[in-house]
């Protein structure tokens, strides 16, 4: 597929990557439904490993097979599909080629409550390559008493993923010092995603920021310079702006399980706010089949017809 103008403008924003990894993000944008928008809509699975199996697919008992996940990925027409290791090792070698797939390398679990949140290491960007990989993943939890080892993990991590020509997606969930409201504060989210774009993230996977601010000093500056926060659209478009005025990839987290109409009417708000897509889990793969595949192209269809 030749690269529409606006896929050769993003891939513009990133002139000191080699080739590969061009190439290589190229192919994400230039995959499924949205191919050429700019626009993302990628599945992720991760869930079972953070949150358990039984909350993660007992509600459509067809999610404990790995197979289901990138096979609804693959219906559903999505850009990409995101898992730990062993999901992934259990279906790469069905499903060559069919759809780019992205190496969730660090992870948490439910099990262990710590003061300082931080995942573990499951896997490495070696097994991305060898699995045939498109993207490599990392979270980081800004506000975290161990964000500093999680940063000097990433940046490494970052540098090989590059000698080997793959993007990297960043997960950037704030938690830790903060209250639990301060989490989705738009001054929150705007500062992961500028945490994540100055670290060399190539795409940003934030949640959808609630019109809260934590940080007093923040708060006098978006009052003092009266910015925006009253609609999601806003807020939106004030973490994109975070992300080098809109030059990094900002696609947005599902969350929980949502009514069909609240999830699409939030989907509108991050489109209309400049979004460049979302990265849905459990809102996709915990409905039955036909209705998950409906939703996810029903999201596309509203990304795909944004400005």
């Amino acid at each position: 597929m030749a690269y529409t103008d606006r896929v050769k403008q993003i891939l513009s924003w990133y002139p000191s990557d080699n080739p590969g990894t061009l190439a290589n993000l190229a192919r994400l944008l230039n995959t499924g439904t949205l191919a050429g928008t700019g626009k993302l809509v990628i599945l992720p699975v991760d869930q079972g490993f953070e949150h358990g199996p039984a909350r993660s697919f007992a509600p459509n008992a067809a999610g404990y097979d790995p197979d289901y996940h990138i096979q609804l990925a693959i219906d559903s027409g999505c850009n990409a599909y995101a898992a730990p290791l062993g999901f992934l090792e259990a279906v790469a070698g069905k499903y060559m080629g069919e759809i780019p797939l992205v190496l969730k390398l660090n992870n948490s679990d439910t099990l262990a409550k710590t003061d300082y949140p931080i995942s573990a290491i499951t896997s490495s960007v070696r097994d991305a390559v060898r699995l045939g990989c498109t993207a490599v993943g990392y979270t980081i939890y800004p506000g975290s008493g161990a964000r500093n080892t999680m940063y000097e993990d990433l940046r490494e991590i970052i540098a090989e993923a590059k000698d080997y020509g793959l993007p990297t997606i960043v997960w950037a969930y704030a938690r830790g010092n903060m209250s639990k409201q301060g989490e989705t504060g738009i001054d929150v989210i705007s500062y992961a995603a500028q945490i994540s774009a100055q670290l060399g993230a190539h795409i940003i996977k934030v949640k959808p920021p609630q019109d809260f601010l934590e940080q007093a000093e923040a708060k006098k500056v978006y009052e003092q310079y009266k910015i925006p926060t009253a609609t999601m659209a806003d807020r939106i478009r004030d973490v994109v702006k975070s992300a080098f005025n809109g030059k990094r990839i900002v696609i947005f987290s599902g969350g929980e399980s949502k009514k069909t109409e609240d999830l699409l009417e939030e989907i509108r708000q991050i489109a209309a706010g400049g979004g460049f897509g979302s990265i849905m889990g459990r809102n996709a793969f915990q409905r039955p089949h036909a209705e998950s595949v409906k939703l996810l192209k029903d999201v596309m269809a509203i990304f795909k017809n944004a400005p």
